[in-house]
């Protein structure tokens, strides 16, 4: 049987606007602005004062998946705007002791002693990302408003320590994430 339409809404928080222009989001926080098109998808994005109503009219099953996938994302950006995001990375090593620099105004990434190599690894974090030393030996933290652009840098860092042409099983080394958070935590 065909559906007329499939439709689902999100609740604006109160401390968020949101603004829509030809399926053009920006979501506007305490924390800053987040923009996403989803002009590639064929649905319609309605603004009320209170919800965001996403329709798909004659939907497939796939049209039907992205509702929650579009509900999804606008979730993430409202809590980028409230909370942010922080991901920590630790540094794991066997012998050779990992250094990582934080260079360009917190920007940019090195990785330097990587198994003894002496090749210097730099990885350029995605925009609105920045990185800091937490305190902690061999850990960094990645903070964010936007958790595509977070999780894609420390998906970068961890990449660039990837181990080639040697038993994986035996040598761990590298840079992992080892906890997601938020920067703000909510008020209750």
């Amino acid at each position: 049987m065909k559906h007329i339409s499939a439709s689902d809404s999100i609740a604006i928080p109160g401390d968020c606007k949101v603004k829509i222009d030809r399926r053009i989001v920006t979501i506007t926080g305490p924390r800053g602005e987040l923009k996403k098109s989803f002009k590639h998808l064929q649905c319609e994005l309605v603004l009320s004062p209170k919800s965001v109503l996403i329709r798909v009219w004659f939907p497939n099953r796939k049209a039907v998946a992205c509702v929650n996938t579009i509900k999804s994302h606008l979730n993430n950006m409202f809590v980028g705007v409230q909370r942010g995001y922080k991901y920590k990375m630790k540094s794991v090593y066997a012998h050779f002791p990992i250094n990582i620099n934080i260079i360009n105004d917190n920007t940019h990434v090195e990785v330097h002693n990587f198994l003894g190599e002496k090749f210097v690894r730099r990885v350029n974090l995605m925009p609105g990302v920045t990185c800091k030393q937490t305190g902690n030996k061999d850990e960094i933290m990645l903070e964010g408003n936007d958790v595509e652009n977070v999780s894609r840098s420390a998906a970068l860092i961890q990449q660039s320590t990837t181990v080639r042409n040697k038993d994986i099983r035996k040598f761990l080394d590298g840079v992992y994430v080892s906890e997601k958070t938020h920067i703000m935590d909510l008020e209750e």
